[in-house]
């Protein structure tokens, strides 16, 4: 008689084991689903929207947080400024799509830092926190066209993908410039295929080297005039920009454009015309002047022309 009890109470026990293993993944799931927000809009200008991990869609408001895997947009006219938990702040322009791809800080565990972020198209101004600072290796902003990693650093990103109407005005454009300094012999060239942008190369006639931009008459350009690529400006501290072409710091003060990601990073002699001007409001935590002269942080809001 003994023995069916026990099998009894066998049953029950191993029930509640499997009650119990199951609550607690239930329990490791909820933490892992409903993580710390990793950000908050601390300024908004106009309507901003985010795509979660899971595809949906929701309206963001001033003092809305941010998580890992989050995608913003920003609308025509808005500007939205993130500050993460590390006190680093990330500047939407209007018309941008920017991921964020992985961030983690945690101030007694700096081997887990991570903050790294995808600029799909449009601009930002970053301004780096304390991850930067003391793991500035574990930064990075993606791009279609290269990679920027930051040395402690304000700078502003643009990228600008090509009119999809006017690539294959382009190519040929660009590749018949190509093929008539190349037929006089004045042209190095790489094996690269021409990707709807600029391509830098030098030629070189007795004069000074000239990237083929210039040369190109017919290179598809944005309502600003600025043909597509990867443009930055270093307001203070030095990034640097790498892809499969090469790789290129910049210091405070420079401009440089990075057309394509075969095609190496480029210093600009002068501002090509990045625009950034979040509103007024913004410039109580602003960081860097607009001249292209190398402002400091906080002096005024970034006002590039």
């Amino acid at each position: 008689m003994g023995n069916p009890k026990k099998c009894i109470a066998t049953k029950a026990h191993s029930a509640l084991a499997r009650l119990g293993a199951l609550m607690l993944v239930g329990v490791l799931f909820a933490g892992s689903a409903f993580a710390d927000p990793v950000g908050t809009i601390t300024d908004l200008s106009g309507q901003l929207l985010v795509r979660k991990v899971d595809g949906t869609l929701k309206i963001l408001s001033q003092k809305s947080t941010v998580d890992s895997g989050d995608t913003l947009v920003s609308e025509k006219d808005t500007y939205a400024r993130i500050k993460f938990i590390d006190n680093s702040e990330i500047t939407l322009r209007p018309n941008t799509q920017f991921k964020i791809e992985n961030f983690s800080y945690d101030e007694a565990k700096p081997q887990g830092d991570s903050a790294f972020f995808s600029l799909i198209k449009g601009g930002l101004r970053s301004i780096t926190g304390l991850l930067g600072k003391r793991n500035r290796d574990k930064f990075g902003l993606n791009t279609p066209t290269a990679t920027i990693g930051i040395r402690g650093t304000t700078f502003v990103a643009q990228y600008i993908p090509p009119p999809d109407s006017d690539v294959a005005t382009y190519q040929a454009a660009a590749v018949a410039a190509a093929d008539i300094d190349v037929g006089a012999g004045n042209v190095t060239r790489s094996d690269a295929p021409v990707i709807a942008a600029p391509r830098v190369m030098l030629a070189y006639s007795g004069e000074a080297p000239k990237p083929l931009w210039q040369l190109a008459q017919n290179v598809p350009t944005s309502s600003n005039g600025m043909a597509p690529g990867l443009y930055v400006q270093v307001l203070d501290g030095m990034i640097n920009v790498s892809n499969g072409g090469g790789s290129q710091n910049f210091t405070a003060g420079q401009f440089g454009f990075t057309p394509s990601f075969q095609q190496p990073p480029v210093i600009l002699p002068n501002n090509p015309g990045l625009e950034f001007t979040p509103p007024p409001t913004f410039s109580n935590t602003g960081g860097g002047g607009g001249d292209g002269n190398g402002g400091k942080p906080g002096d005024v809001d970034c006002v590039v022309r």
